[in-house]
């Protein structure tokens, strides 16, 4: 009865219609009015509530985004409960400072962690309403490039969990990351829109704004004991505002808050311009601040553009930097025991601004002599390095730090000077070594190397795989590790298995629980009891049923995307990530054009079925990254098009990579792409969260490849190519491209069709870019794994035939990737790192 009073009146259908009398106006119900015994019928109330008086919309009239508001409101009124019952002023928090946090949609995460996805499905459906349809019309909340932001979210995620207090601190970027767009193959960039209709799950902090200068001079001014003190006049002011968006652990028992700052104008118009008739121009300096957190990762191919990097850099840093600081002081006082109470992560080199930034605010601010300051910024701060590839290693022009940021450009060299001061005294005054560990680099012009600095700063760097934290130790920070040679630990990356298990695959879970128990929900490890029904037959059956499942919704999702049908029952051989050279998605479409011209030349031959799928964003201004999305979708057209390939081989490029796109394909995926050159991919996270779905990988051995291959074992994983060592023994050798095409007739065959214009007939030299690049150097070394790469995918097809013992592979692979839950991680950062205590 009380349904049927709750529901008069509320479905869609119900508007008054023309020839009508108008009803009486509805209204929603009493909170009081509801049973709290009822759980469905409380979160029903509540969320009527958030539609009437949050957004003014009632039932008749209110869209998919409409009822997502009201939900998330709804909802977030719970986490606000939780987050009053956290301790206000914890013994220790981490401060995770990252230029990325790639959220995505959050009403799954919202929903699970607070086990209300039956309640919050049973509240809709009995308004009429399809949760699905609610939880699609979220949008992605896009505010990172890939693997570093959607690790940043999960750390969040896990740090929640684990009831490690903490703050994250990013940009509010009011665009995010493009939205991808592919115009017969050709990526097209257009804005994010992210914020169109506004953020239900945010707070808006104004009270908390601070004030971020850049340029200006520096003054000095003689103290009463005749010191010196430098005080910083900055030409420019840039307000911070905060945003605080509640991030919830497992069961709401704790909430963290990640705070995101947006950029504004100190004054919003130039009055006196504006009654000038200047009206573009009274506004200007508004443009010039906002722009700071507009984007995410402006093209930084012009002078502007690198000054705007490096102003949303020192922007997020200096903000989150002030915040902290104004916390302790309020909290604790003396600024000489923040490493007590604190510990600042810097997520990449991005960040690596803070150690220059942090000393100043404290010598300058609040008056801590030199070595204090020192001591406190070494023993806060923490350093994650992402990338052995120098390029990726952030070095800024010495002049326009010293436009910029001129009193971080006298602490820098200051640092500077007393490095190798002390380095001279250990270890000599040899001008080369000095050089290589120096702050500045001077051999393409004076360039700040922020991940020397970022180095000097931390207390632990930390590499983010087993691998890329040796070849750390050995490369790009060999000379300085060996000044200190505790300083370099390694962290192997996690991903939250509540999202990407629980949340992305619903189905598999339940499979998991039913196999297991729920305790399977709260710790990860009991994931390996799956391994006693792996030859099971009859899990096995319902475990390929739960696939199949995904693979049917994916194929809906790549037919209202790109038109192009998908067979569910073939191979869905899955490559999701950043496009770029190292990725080699290259090599993958090479295969792909071998195995096209392999099936033509011997159509009667029993191929198995193969989905090829691609999907990733190319950075705007990265051509040869652009020309191999083009390349992709050129042969997915000539492929899918030919009757003699017809159900064996079918190719599609998805546009607009996401968070959401990922949840989708990754649940449906048979064989996960991990073919980075090796020791170039730092460990990547996509390859956890494809395993951990049942994917079997086909990588080499790189980043977390290898743990990934020492956990599910060597018979469940698919392995080819040179090792690290081997790709530096090979890029010894001059012309290791030349002989590798020369012993290859399928890949010469595959360059030839490409640069001939096989794929482009209307315009045939349109990807000899690709195929020059390949010939004359191949940094990346496709042309030297090509072979094996073949050969290993024909293992893959004999593998995929054998159907019984493909699902035993798929389900220990489920089975023993619990160790790359990213709540082992955070332990391990908690413990050995921070110095904080867990729950």
């Amino acid at each position: 009865m009380l349904n049927e009073v709750l529901l008069a009146g509320h479905r869609r259908d119900d508007a008054p219609q023309p020839d009508e009398a108008p009803r009486t106006l509805w209204k929603p119900p009493a909170a009081a009015a509801v049973p709290q015994s009822d759980p469905v019928a409380t979160l029903r109330a509540a969320i009527l509530g958030k539609l009437a008086y949050g957004l003014g919309k009632s039932p008749a009239t209110a869209r998919d985004r409409d009822w997502f508001a009201a939900t998330a409101l709804a909802l977030r009124d719970r986490v606000v409960d939780a987050s009053l019952e956290t301790a206000p002023f914890p013994h220790k928090r981490v401060y995770y400072l990252s230029l990325e946090f790639l959220i995505g949609r959050l009403l799954s995460d919202v929903m699970g962690n607070l086990d209300l996805v039956a309640t919050a499905r049973a509240a809709l459906a009995g308004l009429g309403v399809d949760l699905d349809a609610v939880s699609d019309a979220e949008p992605d909340a896009a505010l990172g490039n890939g693997g570093l932001g959607r690790l940043a979210a999960c750390f969040m995620e896990s740090m929640a969990s684990l009831a490690i207090p903490a703050y994250g601190y990013g940009i509010r970027y009011d665009h995010g990351l493009f939205r991808q767009l592919i115009d017969d193959g050709v990526q097209r960039e257009v804005p994010e829109t992210w914020l169109a209709e506004g953020n239900p799950w945010e707070f808006e902090r104004i009270e908390s704004a601070c004030t971020v200068g850049f340029g200006g001079e520096v003054a000095m001014t003689v103290q009463a004991d005749g010191s010196l003190r430098r005080a910083w006049r900055p030409a420019e002011a840039v307000r911070a505002v905060p945003y605080d968006t509640p991030v919830v652990g497992r069961g709401g028992r704790h909430v963290n808050a990640l705070r995101l700052w947006s950029a504004r104008a100190c004054e919003p118009v130039d009055l006196a311009r504006f009654n000038a008739g200047d009206h573009v121009g009274a506004v200007s300096d508004r443009a010039r601040a906002e722009a700071i957190s507009r984007v995410l990762y402006p093209s930084d191919g012009t002078p502007a553009g690198q000054e705007l990097r490096l102003r949303q850099e020192f922007f997020f840093t200096s903000a989150s930097l002030q915040d902290l600081v104004r916390r302790h002081v309020a909290e604790r006082g003396d600024l000489r025991s923040l490493p007590d109470h604190a510990a600042i992560q810097l997520n990449d080199t991005h960040p690596a601004i803070a150690v220059p930034e942090l000393m100043r605010l404290l010598v300058d601010e609040h008056g801590l002599s030199w070595e204090d300051a020192w001591h406190v910024t070494t023993h806060t701060l923490g350093y994650t390095n992402h990338t052995l590839m120098p390029e990726a290693l952030e070095t800024w022009p010495v002049e326009l730090m010293e436009r910029l940021l001129p009193r971080h450009m006298q602490i820098i060299y200051l640092i500077n000077w007393m490095h190798l001061e002390e380095v001279s005294r250990h270890r000599g005054t040899d001008a080369g070594y000095l050089a290589e560990v120096s702050l500045i680099e001077e051999s393409h012009g004076k360039r700040v190397r922020m991940g020397h600095l970022a180095f000097l700063g931390a207390r632990r760097v930390n590499g983010v795989s087993a691998l890329h934290t040796e070849l750390m130790r050995q490369t790009v920070f060999a000379p300085l590790h060996a000044l200190d040679t505790d300083k370099i630990v390694n962290k192997t990356n996690g991903i939250t298995f509540r999202r990407w298990l629980h949340n992305a695959n619903p189905g598999l879970t339940r499979l998991a629980v039913e196999a297991v128990g729920p305790r399977v929900l709260d710790d990860p490890s009991h994931l390996a009891g799956l391994a006693a029904v792996a030859e099971d037959a009859g899990f096995q059956d319902r475990y390929a049923a739960v696939r199949r499942e995904r693979k049917e919704a994916l194929a809906r999702v790549v037919q209202d995307r790109t038109g192009i049908t998908l067979d569910p029952e073939a191979l869905f051989d899955v490559q999701i990530k950043r496009i770029h050279e190292y990725k080699r998605q290259l090599l993958n479409i090479l295969e792909t054009v071998a195995l096209y011209q392999a099936i033509k030349a011997e159509p009667h031959r029993d191929w198995p079925s193969r989905v090829k799928l691609f999907a990733g964003k190319a950075a705007p201004s990265y051509h040869q990254a652009k020309l191999i999305i083009r390349l992709a979708s050129d042969v997915a057209k000539r492929v899918n098009a030919d009757p003699d390939v017809a159900g064996r081989l079918t190719v599609a490029f998805v546009p607009n990579y996401s968070v959401s796109l990922a949840e989708a394909i990754i649940p449906a995926a048979d064989l996960s792409e991990q073919i980075s050159t090796a020791g170039l991919e730092a460990s990547g996270t996509g390859n956890m969260k494809l395993a951990l779905n049942g994917a079997l990988t086909i990588g080499t051995l790189d980043g977390a490849n290898i743990e990934i291959k020492d956990h599910v074992g060597a018979d469940n994983i698919f392995i080819f190519g040179l090792d690290a060592a081997g790709v530096q023994r090979t890029k010894a050798q001059d012309g290791y491209a030349e002989r590798a095409i020369a012993a290859s007739p399928r890949l010469r065959a595959a360059l030839d069709v490409i640069g001939a214009g096989g794929f482009s007939p209307g315009e045939p030299g349109r990807f000899r870019p690709l195929v020059d690049e390949l010939t004359r150097g191949d940094r990346f070394l496709l042309t030297a794994d090509f072979d094996d790469y073949w050969r290993v995918q024909r293992e893959v097809d004999a593998a995929w035939v054998r159907r019984r013992s493909w699902w035993r592979a798929a389900i220990l692979n489920t089975a023993r990737t619990a160790w790359f839950s990213s709540d082992r991680t955070m332990r391990e950062y908690a413990e050995e790192i921070w110095r904080v205590r867990v729950g």
